[in-house]
């Protein structure tokens, strides 16, 4: 009963969805007041129902409910509990249905808590979610259901691929799907502003809290995913351009561009069509990253469905949400007011930079991504590797870290040329100064690591100057949250380049008691063991290593065997130290008894997801300074209207 329970739930929901299209249209025709009051509760239940599904989903899989075949393709009863519930949107009719539940509750978050939108625009925006969803629920109801009945029952399941049993795996597309999410409420923000002509900074403040939260997320998901993708696969490296990856990055980079827009709408009434094109630009990306991932026409441990139907299916969709976006956005642009102006040499227009190169980077991770595919489809096998992006997309973001130090130190609508040079000379010297050094100890590094890591000290720099000669007590949070998100920028790349330019591997294969060395560490094998786990058993390698005259430590990389599907990992073992990793991976034993070891030292490669995780908090800063903002306002707004009651 538990399975129809949540399938009647997802009907009841696309039910309430259609409802509240119907209403939203009606209300903006007729100007109907008692529809336009119906619209928020309608979204609320239909948020909640949304929920019970996904519960109910979580449940069978808890349950291991081998009825239920999704339960039997994608769990087994002797799996973690963790990884029972994760598995419950570790496939292609779980994730969706995760999508839609996330769908859910944001509508039904709007729709309780907005009160900044002119009420015609918030119908428009929750009629515009609305049909987000519906296109969702048809594709759940009709070509994933999620509930559908194995019969007879199996005895067990065929289990999660174990590459996606992991604690960060568990998290990440939750993580991620919170992001794509929010862009699509920007969105509907967006569409429901073009409908009622109401562009301007009141639809941007109240955009600008969901823009900033689904950049957080997706910033915590792409560094989670990174790291997991370092550890879990064995292979050493944190990003290699792969589609799936770059599915999650587009999102990021418009997410990037629009929330720099869409504070300059809302604080200074400026960029107004470029904010409103960049919301559509966002969640067009999130909608083509959930094709690239859910249609079939990648293979990876990520991508579950292999239907044609399913993949045309959300086609489809794509096709008619962003073109009819477009579609508006080409017809109502012509109503949209011109904000204020700037001068070429102002804050806005560095902004404006920064957008035009976070857009370059997004056109040819677009590009690189999809062309292959379009190939294919022709007939032609090529592909496009890590060496393109790093030529192609690497130089554009030096110059955006460029852009990014010298942005927060430009002042509003206009500034004096001469006096900017001034501010920028510390930041400059810096930079200038790490290359020398760099140049004269590390000569071999490469002309781009080498650049990354000056470019990044002179933003570390830079980043921190809108503190100077303020008083600290009294800057406001957002303030603060520039300047941590951009200093993580420069942490971030720091760690990038010197994983890239100091990095060193050593590929060999040891007998009993044999050493290798690698950095500055030297690494024995003295032996192998047996390793069991709840689900899996395991050889471990166990590796004496010592540096100088440190003492020594063991690690233990694993060779992990699962038979639920069966299926060989490798699970690495990683030692961190304050300036970088120790990395080690067991392969496989040699016919003359040697085993293979592959050992890496990474100096400084933390950096790269402590950037990360300093980017997201700066965020999360910032939205706190916003809204602490917008509450200060309504208090003092109400405060006003009681003195003025009170004597008028």
């Amino acid at each position: 009963m538990i399975a129809e329970s949540g399938l009647a739930a997802l009907w009841f929901a696309a039910a309430l969805a259609l409802l509240q299209v119907a209403l939203a249209g009606l209300a903006l025709r007729l100007r109907n007041d008692d529809m336009t009051a119906a619209i928020r509760p309608v979204a609320m239940v239909q948020g909640l129902l949304c929920a019970g599904a996904m519960a109910c989903l979580i449940t069978v899989f808890a349950q291991s409910d081998m009825s239920v075949r999704l339960v039997f393709e994608n769990s087994s009863a002797v799996k973690p509990m963790l990884y029972k519930i994760a598995g419950a949107w570790g496939n292609h009719e779980g994730s969706m249905l995760l999508w839609v539940t996330i769908l859910g509750l944001a509508g039904a978050a709007v729709a309780l808590f907005e009160r900044q939108l002119e009420q015609r625009t918030l119908t428009a925006t929750l009629g515009a979610q609305a049909v987000i969803a519906l296109g969702f629920y048809a594709f759940l109801l009709f070509a994933s259901n999620p509930f559908a009945r194995l019969w007879p029952p199996a005895a067990d399941g065929q289990g999660l691929n174990p590459l996606l049993q992991d604690p960060g795996l568990a998290l990440h597309p939750p993580t991620l799907y919170v992001g794509y999410v929010g862009l699509s409420v920007a969105f509907s923000f967006a569409v429901g502003a073009l409908v009622t002509r109401d562009v301007g900074p009141q639809f941007a403040r109240a955009m600008r809290p969901w823009v900033l939260g689904a950049w957080i997320f997706l910033t915590l998901g792409i560094t989670a995913g990174s790291y997991w993708a370092y550890y879990e696969l064995g292979w050493g490296g944190w990003w290699f351009w792969d589609p799936v990856e770059n599915a999650s990055l587009m999102p990021w980079l418009a997410a990037t561009a629009l929330l720099h827009s869409v504070s300059v709408l809302a604080t200074r009434d400026g960029l107004r069509a470029w904010t409103v094109m960049l919301a559509v630009v966002a969640f067009s990306m999130s909608m083509i990253g959930t094709f690239l991932v859910r249609s079939g026409v990648l293979t990876s441990v990520h991508a579950f469905a292999v239907d044609p139907e399913r993949g045309t299916f959300i086609l489809v969709l794509l096709a008619l949400y962003i073109g009819g976006a477009l579609a508006l956005f080409g017809a109502r642009i012509g109503t949209v007011r011109q904000g204020n102006t700037f001068d070429l040499v102002s804050r806005e227009a560095g902004l404006v930079l920064n957008n035009l190169l976070l857009s370059v980077i997004l056109g040819i991770v677009l590009i690189g991504t999809l062309y292959p595919l379009v190939a294919q489809g022709f007939g032609v096998q090529l592909s496009v590797g890590k060496p393109f992006f790093d030529k192609t997309a690497g130089p554009i973001a030096l110059a955006l870290m460029l852009v990014l130090a010298v942005g927060p130190l430009l002042r509003w609508r206009r500034d004096d040329a001469q006096a900017v040079l001034g501010r920028v000379t510390i930041p400059l010297g810096v930079a200038i100064l790490a290359a020398v050094i760099l140049v004269l100890l590390t000569p071999r590094a490469g002309a781009m690591p080498i650049l990354g890591l000056a470019f990044a000290a002179g933003l570390a720099v830079a980043s921190v100057a809108p503190l100077w000669r303020r008083n600290l007590k009294r800057t406001p949070w957002f303030i603060f949250g520039m300047v941590l998100a951009h200093l993580g920028v420069a942490v971030a790349v720091a760690g990038m380049a010197s994983d890239s330019a100091f990095t060193q591997e050593r590929l060999t294969a040891l007998r009993f008691g044999e050493t290798a060395t690698v950095g500055p560490y030297d690494v024995t094998l003295k032996g192998v063991k047996p390793v069991v786990g709840e689900n899996w058993s395991a050889i471990a390698g166990v590796l004496i290593v010592k540096r100088g005259t440190d003492r020594p430590f063991v690690m233990e990389p694993q060779q992990r065997f699962f038979s639920t599907p069966p299926t060989t990992t490798n699970e690495s073992a990683i030692v961190t130290r304050w300036n970088g990793q120790l990395y080690t991976v067991l392969g496989q034993q040699n016919a003359d008894g040697r085993w293979q070891v592959r050992l890496w030292w990474k100096p400084f490669v933390t950096l790269i997801w402590i950037g990360g995780a300093m980017i997201a908090l700066g965020g999360l800063l910032a939205l706190i300074g916003h809204m602490r903002r917008t509450m200060k306002m309504r208090r003092r707004a109400r405060e006003y209207d009681e003195w003025a009651e009170a004597w008028l």
